[in-house]
């Protein structure tokens, strides 16, 4: 997390809400804050980012064609959280719109390591996006029934390694 944080803009060739990735960039999942989201203060429970982090993981392998349901039925694995290291820097309110991003910062074999950022959306133009958290989520390939780790499957870490690196 110590990278220079790429940010989301209008003008970039952000892939949003289904798109298919471009190599390199980062995919965007745009998330609405909801009064579930929230504390009685009406700002978003830190807890909820990383609900919002697990709906853009999973937005972005389902546009790679990569349904988790689907891997479990069919290929007898599935991806489990196995670590998380999140930085709160700045509170998400009520009906804010945000920009959730994920690309991956180390493959291996078993695992892999998800950069993913929520920034706010700007509401007006001209107006840079403001980095809201961030955090590294690792993931791991585990059996479906008995949940002993598993190397991915060479087709599934091909199509997720080349299609999301983080920028360097």
């Amino acid at each position: 997390m110590n990278s220079t944080p790429v940010r989301p803009s209008e003008g970039d060739s952000v892939p949003v809400n289904g798109a298919r990735p471009l190599p390199g960039v980062p995919f965007t999942w745009t998330v609405r804050v909801y009064w579930e989201d929230t504390d009685a203060g009406g700002i978003v429970f830190y807890a909820n980012y990383l609900k919002f982090f697990e709906r853009a993981r999973t937005e972005w392998l389902r546009s790679l064609g990569v349904e988790q349901q689907r891997l479990r039925d069919e290929v007898g694995g599935m991806f489990v959280v196995s670590g998380t290291e999140v930085r709160y820097l700045r509170p998400a309110r009520l009906d804010d719109l945000l920009l959730v991003t994920a690309c991956i910062r180390d493959a291996g074999k078993a695992s892999l390591t998800i950069e993913q950022r929520a920034w706010l959306k700007p509401r007006h133009d001209g107006e840079q996006p403001v980095l809201l958290c961030e955090g590294l989520i690792r993931i791991g390939w585990v059996d479906a029934l008995t949940l002993r780790p598993q190397r991915i499957p060479a087709a599934i870490l091909s199509a997720l390694t080349s299609s999301l690196l983080a920028p360097t």
